[in-house]
């Protein structure tokens, strides 16, 4: 039998838990384990009026429709949708610590990460800038890179988590090339494209407007782009983000790098939301995970929509 994939359903009072739930409705080609209080997801299968069997049955999880293996990792304290606690903190950081011990041991093929609220981490004294990070700093690899995934789109970050205002000073030469790196091994070793093209977005508008209006992308983005380019790379840029996003420039490509989050995250969230998957390149095990937060005020609901979920755990048993 394969390996199973860990699902971590993050926060306890967000959609994550019945996201789970409901995928569990379906017949599921790989096998998975969710690592997450089993009494919470009892709980609220309870409150949404859906069957679900759990076990804890770890070497030979559970496959049929309604049922679910499950890794017990305790709740701090109960938890009610759409109530966020930070006492639960400690919580969603155990439930990724067991999963993400289980990928470097290997008795995970991968893992699939549910939506956190970063915010309540914070609350709880945990610096938490996000999955990306906390994921790199714990399975011990120099960097890593946050790519969003749809049918039609690649997109890559050069910088994730942090300040606007920061942004700027932490795009140098050795981050950039560090990153495209990644980025290209990545695209070669998981997605077996044997020669990744990639667009690489300016910083400023215009893409500085010959350093008009910026000097970074003559200073810092066009010298790396360059030596990719002269060791036979198929790296295009910097280009204007604002006319990159569009056919004539996408045609070909396999994937864009964005210098900031909310540079490239927007455009494909609008083309694919809901149908997105994060992954984190560079980690010694494969990582996906949903496009879209908590989403606090549909928790409890049963409205929360599984696709961006069912994608990520479509794409990690494929990319396992």
């Amino acid at each position: 039998m394969a390996q199973p994939l860990a699902i971590t359903p993050g926060e306890p009072a967000g959609v994550g838990p019945e996201l789970v739930i409901a995928l569990a409705q379906q017949a599921r080609p790989v096998p998975w384990v969710v690592v997450a209080d089993a009494d919470l997801l009892r709980e609220r299968a309870r409150a949404l009026g859906v069957a679900l069997r759990v076990d804890d049955h770890l070497d030979d999880p559970a496959g049929g429709p309604g049922e679910l293996s499950v890794a017990h990792v305790p709740l701090a304290t109960p938890s009610r949708p759409g109530s966020l606690d930070p006492a639960n903190a400690s919580y969603v950081q155990a439930t990724l610590e067991e999963a993400t011990r289980g990928c470097l041991t290997g008795r995970y093929s991968g893992l699939v990460t549910g939506p956190v609220q970063k915010s309540v981490m914070n609350d709880a004294g945990m610096a938490f800038s996000g999955h990306t990070e906390w994921l790199r700093d714990r399975s011990g690899v120099d960097d890593v890179v946050m790519l969003l995934v749809t049918d039609q789109l690649r997109v890559a970050m050069a910088t994730t988590h942090m300040p606007l205002s920061q942004v700027a000073g932490s795009i140098t030469s050795e981050l950039l090339a560090r990153r495209l790196g990644i980025l290209l091994a990545g695209l070669r070793a998981l997605f077996a494209i044997e020669r990744p093209r990639v667009l690489v977005c300016g910083l400023n508008p215009h893409a500085g407007e010959g350093g008009y209006l910026g000097g970074e992308e003559i200073a810092v983005i066009e010298p790396v782009c360059e030596d990719f380019r002269v060791a036979g790379e198929d790296v295009v840029g910097p280009l204007p983000a604002d006319t990159l996003f569009t056919p004539r420039h996408l045609t070909g490509a396999h994937a864009v790098l964005a210098m900031y989050h909310d540079q490239g995250l927007p455009v494909l969230k609008y083309a694919g939301f809901g149908r997105a998957v994060n992954v984190t390149l560079g980690l010694p095990f494969v990582r996906t995970s949903v496009d879209h937060g908590t989403a606090l005020d549909l928790a409890g609901t049963g409205r929360a929509d599984t696709g961006s979920l069912e994608q990520a755990v479509d794409l990690a048993a494929r990319l396992g």
